[in-house]
């Protein structure tokens, strides 16, 4: 068994997510929401008129694979277009209603997954993580890959 130092920060981290992932799934999904889609939902709540573009930038995933969650996220009414008033080109994203309550609907459930990944620190350990995470998001965003 490696030693916890031996384990890279990297590796940490991917385990944490795909953690995170599994259990986002199963909450999300009794809602008929894959994670990536609720991902975008909630950046839309956050976000609203976004372009596909951007709303793929903040959700993580490639351009071509929001063309496909759009249209399956507008099929569902969770999400409207519009025209962008300042380009005859570009299309806005927004919530729907639906888009919101489902978001309403998930809150509690998904709060409960990062209670139970934080649940045995105290509120000051959470904080320090909080910062640490910003920290190494803001670090990688300005450095180029390796």
């Amino acid at each position: 068994m490696p030693h916890s130092s031996d384990i890279t920060l990297l590796y940490l981290i991917k385990q944490v997510e795909l953690a995170i992932r599994s259990h986002l799934d199963e909450v999300v999904g009794a809602e008929g929401l894959p994670s990536l889609q609720y991902t975008a939902l909630t950046v839309l709540e956050r976000r609203p008129g976004l372009t596909s573009a951007e709303l793929a930038r903040n959700s993580f995933i490639r351009p071509q694979t929001m063309a496909q969650m759009t249209a399956y996220l507008e099929g569902h009414d969770f999400v409207r277009r519009e025209p962008d008033p300042n380009s005859k080109r570009q299309v806005l994203l927004f919530l729907t209603d639906e888009g919101a309550r489902a978001i309403s609907r998930l809150k509690p459930a998904v709060a409960g997954i990062e209670e139970d990944m934080v649940g045995d620190r105290d509120e000051e350990q959470v904080r320090q993580l909080r910062v640490a995470l910003q920290s190494s998001r803001q670090s990688l965003a300005g450095a180029p890959p390796h």
